[in-house]
């Protein structure tokens, strides 16, 4: 019998909703606190909890008091505007370590690298999770640079398109670093209105502006003693730039509407897209600024750039999949070969959603070219490949799932006939339709295409797609 396993504070009934979504897709039983009455062992068996906005600080203690005694040691994700927020992240809370905080509108990838985050402090290890998959030598040089600036204070620049992964970077600079053990704090600076971002950052007092019904810190106070991530950096308004310039120059801020001035203690990771040399000779970006926050520049690559690695992304997107209870995308040869001939406009997430969205409509089989969503076909494949060639994808794709693994080849000689024999022709059949299946793959289904690859007429291999029952673009055999 299952047991819910993740208790839900929220007052919010459309935060809650959204959350409870997360924690579903993500495989986890979650139970919103309002509706639990009573926990007992053959029905709960506690895993994480979420705070968000409660009614009163009575309404969150009864709440939290649902724990029991894991309330001493199970992660804890908070809302970064929950009043819980501010008392747990101080450095001196106890809690801190097991503690993470979420933004809205979420996303079930940020619930899903906050946990991994805080189960990786538990653990009082670094996370090799959180290294950049990848052996191009693009990524050997970007795994090389997190390591060398990691230990530093420096501020880092990570530059690259949208979907390589720079908040990935940030968080392995932050979980390598002397800081791992404070907050780490996201915010995206395109996101929240001008107007806005100036109190989402330095935090504001009770009526500085109109709907300040009470102070609230911001996030370079939740971050303190640790790292804060300035996503979209190349989105922030000039005059924001002026005042982020300030705490960057000399460490210091106020809120909006106070007098005090606080000090701060915060590494700084800012992250763009945009080409930031050029708007600043478009006068859209302030070069002091730059230069600032360009102390250590780290460019990521795009997914066209470095092709090599997508078996062993995919194969690492498949391991997310499975901790996750769902089933995992085997692409054929064919489709392997397809998906290197795309563009990948949305780099590793564009990857990453592709591979999670075969495994949902190709949950038990292998996932053939003719089976892609039709933007990443690329034309029959049969005019350009070969025999040889196809047989090279082949056993390139072998060669990376054996190396994942740590199989090594077998010599032939080694190959031995099993002592209670083999059904020789039963074998031979089924080789020949994994053959023709990867002809079929390598050419978009073209039954002419294929025929030419595997040396036969068109007419024999209709009568074997007959034969094993298989289909090519339409055709019933």
């Amino acid at each position: 019998m299952q047991k819910f396993d993740f208790l839900v504070i929220e007052s919010d009934a459309a935060r809650a909703e959204a959350v409870l979504s997360a924690l579903h897709f993500l495989g986890y039983r979650p139970q919103l606190a309002a509706e639990c009455r009573s926990v007992d062992e053959s029905t709960h068996a506690w895993q994480a909890v979420y705070v968000g906005k409660v009614e009163s600080e009575a309404a969150a203690e009864r709440q939290l008091a649902l724990l029991g005694d894991a309330a001493n040691h199970v992660p804890m994700l908070v809302a970064a505007d929950a009043p819980l927020a501010e008392r747990c992240a101080r450095m001196a809370s106890p809690s801190a370590t097991r503690m993470a905080v979420l933004e809205f509108p979420l996303r079930y990838e940020q619930v899903a690298e906050a946990l991994r985050s805080v189960h990786t402090r538990l653990l009082g290890g670094q996370s090799t999770a959180l290294r950049f998959v990848g052996h191009s030598a693009p990524m050997v040089q970007v795994n090389a640079l997190i390591r060398q600036v990691a230990p530093f204070d420096s501020t880092v620049l990570v530059l690259g398109e949208s979907g390589t992964g720079k908040e990935m970077v940030a968080r392995a600079i932050h979980e390598q670093s002397s800081r791992r053990d404070k907050p780490f704090v996201a915010i995206n600076c395109g996101a929240i209105p001008a107007e806005l971002l100036e109190s989402e950052l330095f935090g504001h007092e009770k009526g500085a502006f109109t709907g300040a019904i009470s102070a609230r810190k911001g996030r370079f106070e939740l971050a303190e003693g640790g790292t804060l991530f300035l996503d979209e950096i190349g989105d922030m308004s000039l005059p924001m730039q002026v005042k982020l310039l300030r705490v960057l120059q000399e460490r210091v801020y106020e809120r909006v509407g106070g007098s005090k001035t606080q000090r701060c203690d915060v590494r700084i990771i800012a992250a763009t897209h945009r080409d930031l040399e050029q708007a600043i000779s478009e006068g859209k970006f302030r070069e002091d600024l730059y230069y600032r926050l360009s102390v250590f520049p780290l460019e990521l690559p795009a997914l066209r750039e470095r092709l090599e690695d997508l078996p062993v992304l995919i194969e690492e997107f498949n391991q997310r999949l499975a901790r996750r209870g769902l089933d995992v995308a085997r692409f054929s040869a064919g489709a392997m070969h397809t998906l290197r001939e795309h563009a990948w406009p949305g780099n590793v997430r564009e990857l990453a959603n592709l591979v999670e969205r075969m495994a949902i409509l190709c949950p038990h089989g292998e996932v053939r070219a003719s089976e892609l969503p039709v933007k990443y076909r690329h034309g029959p494949a049969g005019e350009e490949v070969h025999g040889a060639a196809l047989l090279a994808l082949m056993e390139d794709v072998q060669a990376s799932a054996a190396a994942m693994l740590g199989v090594h080849p077998v010599d032939e000689a080694q190959r031995l006939l099993p002592e209670d024999g083999i059904d020789l022709k039963d074998h031979l059949a089924d080789i020949e339709v994994g053959l023709i299946r990867q002809a079929l793959d390598a050419t978009g289904g073209v039954v002419a295409h294929a025929a030419r690859l595997l040396r036969m007429q068109r007419t024999t291999l209709v009568e074997k797609l007959r034969k094993y029952g298989l289909q090519a673009n339409g055709l019933a055999a």
